[in-house]
């Protein structure tokens, strides 16, 4: 029997975290954790649904939503099945639309609401196998993923065939992987602590709660003033000593030349990484820093918004480090062309997930690229929050620094009803409350 998706719900969701400035960095200093939310729902007999977001952070989370709208007749009145059969040619529905190809293509608020649904139908398709998402695209043959995988534009950099290698010669070995992954878990950082907006004191006191709970790597926020980052990681050494990792994050904020200059003082700390060093369009302008940084290793990737921009960046050698988002990119099909790139050029994927929902989505993808593509933890790690995983019906599972494997059948993302409530954008109950006290 087939399952038709018989309505599309998309609604505002945000939450006020700029109240405690969670999320606050050089570029956002002031974020509302956002969500533009859809919810499939369908005339299956068990009423399955499927839930997708993107993340944002406030004002503009609108346009998400209206995008959304504009999107979601080519899914409305089809049936999972259709799409299931050839997840590839859903995905060049969703992003080939004539009309709609012009406010994009494969780019901005048009590109972040293709995830949002895309995510949506994985969301329900796995729940429609009764498998976390991982395990669906675990149990996939190499051929099932490579039919899914959209590769126009990035054919010079990745064919087909050469995906289906990589993917056939860790087919054998799966097995193995998906044991250690269920009885280790994939190691995560933290970014919790190092929020630029936090006091010194604050700022020893959440490095030294880490530490206690066994946290090894940790990521700090620069590039508002260099002598406030120098000092602010000058406390954080001091508290993880040189063993443990540092990374730093200046979200965009500096040109060239001054990404340069800023990194080479900041190098006295041992960075594991700089990430986003300057504007994330900016291929040669990585490229540049990355040359002139080294040792230093540069990572990007939270803002890239398609599988060509991440192609030319391993192309111009760019990055070390290789940054996915799960949903600024268009679902889980792009993601998987970024994911067999990476491991094509020898780059490790470390996922950004400092935002509502990334965490519960991103553990998914880096447990398959685990266990199915990279077959290697080494220099991998994946970034965890520790603010509104209560907000979901199955949040991640964290053992000491590490994810484990979600086995709740899904993609993780599906918001508490009552949160959708109280959070929804402008009429929710947190939202008029916040009027109530600023009158």
């Amino acid at each position: 029997m087939s399952t038709k998706i018989i309505d599309i719900v998309a609604r505002d969701i945000r939450f006020p975290t700029s109240q405690s400035l969670a999320g606050s960095d050089a570029m956002n200093p002031s974020p509302d954790y956002s969500a533009a939310y859809v919810v499939l729902k369908t005339d299956h007999p068990r009423s399955l649904e499927g839930h997708g977001l993107t993340f944002t952070i406030g004002r503009g989370n609108e346009l998400c939503v209206a995008a959304i709208d504009s999107l979601k007749t080519l899914i409305a009145g089809q049936t999972l099945e259709s799409f299931t059969s050839d997840m590839g040619a859903f995905w060049h529905r969703i992003t080939g639309d004539s009309q709609l190809r012009w406010v994009g293509p494969e780019k901005g608020v048009i590109h972040m609401a293709t995830a949002a649904l895309v995510n949506a139908v994985w969301d329900l398709y796995a729940k429609a196998e009764g498998k976390p998402l991982w395990k669906l695209l675990v149990d996939m043959t190499p051929e099932q993923l490579v039919s899914c995988i959209p590769f126009s534009y990035i054919s010079d950099a990745l064919t087909p065939e050469e995906a289906l290698t990589i993917l056939c010669s860790n087919s054998a070995t799966k097995e193995l992987r998906e044991r250690e992954i269920c009885a280790s878990g994939y190691p995560a950082y933290t970014t919790s602590v190092g929020w630029l907006g936090y006091s010194d004191g604050k700022l020893r006191s959440l490095v030294r709660e880490g530490l206690a709970q066994g946290w090894t790597h940790f990521k700090m926020k620069v590039g508002r003033n260099l002598e406030e980052d120098m000092r602010r990681a000058r406390v954080i050494r001091e508290e993880i000593g040189w063993e443990r990792k540092l990374m730093m994050d200046a979200n965009q904020v500096w040109d060239v030349e001054e990404a340069i200059r800023c990194i080479k003082e900041l190098s006295v700390f041992r960075p594991h990484w700089i990430e986003e060093p300057t504007s994330p369009d900016d291929i040669l302008g990585h490229a540049t820093i990355a040359r002139s940084v080294a040792p230093v290793s540069v990572a990007t990737g939270e803002h890239c918004h398609s599988r060509v921009m991440f192609k030319q960046l391993l192309q111009a050698g760019a990055i070390k480090f290789c940054q996915i988002d799960s949903c600024r990119l268009g679902g889980v099909n792009e993601v998987l062309a970024v994911l067999l790139m990476a491991a094509k050029f020898g780059v490790p994927v470390c996922p950004h997930a400092g935002g509502v929902g990334l965490c519960e989505y991103v553990q998914h993808l880096s447990i398959f690229d685990f266990v199915a593509v990279s077959a290697s933890l080494e220099n991998r790690v994946l970034e965890y929050v520790d603010h509104l995983h209560d907000q979901f019906v199955t949040p991640v599972v964290m053992r000491g620094d590490r994810y484990m494997p979600p086995q709740t059948p899904g993609y993780s993302i599906e918001i508490k009803p009552e949160s959708l409530a109280r959070f929804e954008f402008p009429n929710g109950l947190a939202w008029k409350e916040q009027v109530s006290a600023a009158v």
